[in-house]
């Protein structure tokens, strides 16, 4: 019977264990994009490297990036 009781416990405390580690992801926001994992395979890498390639060039660049490129490409001639 001492068994038994003993199973109870650690099978209650993993639970407790398993449902904080599940509070504390969900409040990092690790399941909030739950659907474009599974329809990314859907589309073909062609057209995810536009997405990304358009994402990059609505970013405005740092005025220091743009010196430091200029300064290679003079360096370079």
């Amino acid at each position: 019977m001492d068994i038994l009781y003993l199973m109870i416990l650690c099978s209650v405390s993993l639970a407790a264990i398993f449902l904080v580690v599940f509070i504390v992801n969900a409040k990092k926001g690790q399941f909030e994009d739950d659907e474009s994992p599974a329809v990314r395979i859907l589309f073909d890498s062609g057209e995810i490297k536009e997405k990304e390639e358009k994402k990059v060039d609505n970013k405005e660049k740092d005025p220091e990036e743009k010196g430091d490129n200029k300064k290679i490409e003079e360096k370079s001639e």
